[in-house]
């Protein structure tokens, strides 16, 4: 039986090695993720669906919402200040 000696920087090296080039993989797929399904999509092999909105953007609807409705009362009560002082204006 014969017995390897390596260094154990060298064995280091082979799995720092794997691993870049494992998340590299990853990285290109998920890169290419959109033009793999819509040449996917083109091609008839997966069927076209609606994306469901992700929890991230139901959130950022109601936060957009939120600040139009916020906006539409502050406008709102910032024009009866303005009708107030204008009539005690032309009152006094």
């Amino acid at each position: 039986m014969r017995e390897t000696i390596v260094n154990k920087h060298f064995e280091d090296a082979v799995y720092y090695q794997k691993r870049a080039a494992e998340h590299a993989k990853l990285g290109v797929e998920e890169s290419l993720a959109p033009a793999a399904a819509r040449v996917r999509r083109l091609l008839g092999r997966e069927p076209e669906a609606d994306p469901e909105p992700s929890r991230i953007e139901g959130v950022r609807e109601r936060v957009r919402t939120v600040e139009r409705r916020a906006e539409g009362g502050a406008r709102e009560t910032l024009g009866t200040a303005r009708r107030r002082f204008e009539t005690r204006r032309a009152t006094a």
